[in-house]
C-alpha cells in the first residue's frame, strides 16, 4: 500500500502529458507537482526542499559573480577570462541585456572549467545556462527569489522527464542531451516566471529542443572547456528565444513528448566518436589534436611535482 503513491509519481515523470494531467486533476501548478514528487521520493518536507533550492540559487549567483570578477584561466589554457571580455566589450550586438545574458552563462561555465563550485543543472558541462538565464531574468523583470525557486522546481521536472525519455548525458546522447536539456529547463523557467501557462511552457521546451537536436559532444582534449563554454552561451540565447516564441502561443507543432523521443532516437543513433569521447568533431581537428597532445605532456610534467 505504501509503495503505490511513489510508484504513481515515478510514472508521472516519464511524460509531459502525464505531468500536465496530474496537475490538472489535482488543481495544482506544475512546480507543486515536482514538490510533491520530491517529498514522496526523497522523504523531505517542503521547507527542506526549498532550503536546498535556495542554497543552489546562491551557488549559481556566486558562480556568475566569480566568473565575472576573478581570474578565470584553466590549466589547459583554453579558457582565459572570456566571460569578462564579453561582459566589458563596449558595443553590444543587440542590447546590454543580451550581452549580460551570454557573458553570465560563459562566466558560470568558466568557473566549472577552472575547478570552481557550480550547480550541475542538469550537468556540470551545462552549468552556465540556468545561472545565466535566471540571473538575467531576475534583473530585467524584478522576479522575486520565491518565484525563481519555483521556476527551479519546474526546471527540475523538465530534466527528470528528459532524462527518462532521452538522456541528459553527453556520453549517451551528445551535447544535445546536456546543453539541450539545460536550455529547455531555462526556457520553461522563463515562461513560468513571466506568467505563461502549461501549454506555453511545454511549447517553449519543445521549440528549444528542436533547435538543438543533433548537437554532438566533441570536447577538445577530452576537457569540458571547448566548445562547451561557448555552447552554454548559445544555449542560453536559444532558451530566451524559445521562451519568447512560446509565450506568443506559437505552436511547436510536434508535441513536446514526441520531440524528446526524437532527441532520444538521435542520441542512440549518434556515432560513438560524437559522444564525449574526444574522437570526432572539433576534438579531431588538427588544432584540437595538437592541444590534446600539449595538455597530455603538460599533465605528465606536472604530476611528479604534485606528488612531491
Amino acid at each position: 500500500m505504501n509503495n503505490k503513491p511513489c510508484k504513481a509519481m515515478s510514472f508521472l515523470f516519464e511524460s509531459f502529458a502525464d505531468w500536465k494531467k496530474h496537475a490538472e486533476e489535482k488543481n495544482i501548478s506544475l512546480h507543486e507537482v515536482v514538490l510533491e514528487y520530491e517529498r514522496e521520493q526523497k522523504g523531505r518536507n517542503k521547507e527542506q526542499i526549498m532550503e536546498g533550492l535556495a542554497r543552489a540559487w546562491e551557488v549559481m549567483k556566486d558562480a556568475v559573480h566569480t566568473g565575472l570578477t576573478e581570474e578565470m584561466t584553466s590549466r589547459s589554457g583554453m579558457i582565459n577570462n572570456g566571460a569578462k571580455k564579453v561582459y566589458n566589450y563596449p558595443t553590444p550586438v543587440l542590447s546590454k541585456e543580451f550581452q549580460n545574458l551570454i557573458s553570465r552563462a560563459l562566466a558560470a561555465k568558466e568557473v566549472n572549467s577552472c575547478m570552481g563550485r557550480v550547480v550541475a543543472a542538469p550537468t556540470a558541462g551545462a552549468s552556465g545556462i540556468m545561472p545565466g538565464v535566471l540571473v538575467t531574468l531576475q534583473e530585467i523583470h524584478k522576479i522575486d527569489d520565491q518565484k525563481i525557486l519555483e521556476a527551479m522546481l519546474l526546471a527540475a521536472g523538465i530534466a527528470l522527464i528528459m532524462e527518462q525519455r532521452a538522456s541528459i548525458s553527453g556520453a549517451v546522447g551528445g551535447c544535445q542531451a546536456e546543453t539541450g536539456t539545460a536550455a529547455a529547463m531555462g526556457s520553461g523557467a522563463i515562461v513560468y516566471c513571466l506568467g505563461g501557462n502549461t501549454d506555453q511552457i511545454f511549447n517553449a521546451v519543445a521549440i528549444t529542443v528542436q533547435c538543438m537536436l543533433g548537437l554532438v559532444c566533441d570536447p577538445v582534449a577530452g576537457l569540458v572547456e571547448i566548445p562547451c563554454v561557448v555552447r552554454n552561451a548559445s544555449a542560453a540565447a536559444i532558451a530566451n528565444s524559445s521562451a519568447q516564441i512560446g509565450l506568443a502561443n506559437v505552436s511547436s507543432v510536434i508535441p513536446v513528448d514526441e520531440v524528446i523521443e526524437a532527441m532520444g532516437e538521435i542520441g542512440a543513433s549518434m556515432e560513438t566518436r560524437y559522444k564525449e569521447t574526444a574522437l570526432g568533431g572539433l576534438a579531431a581537428t588538427k588544432t584540437g589534436q595538437a592541444i590534446a597532445k600539449r595538455v597530455l605532456i603538460r599533465d605528465i610534467e606536472i604530476l611528479p611535482d604534485e606528488k612531491s
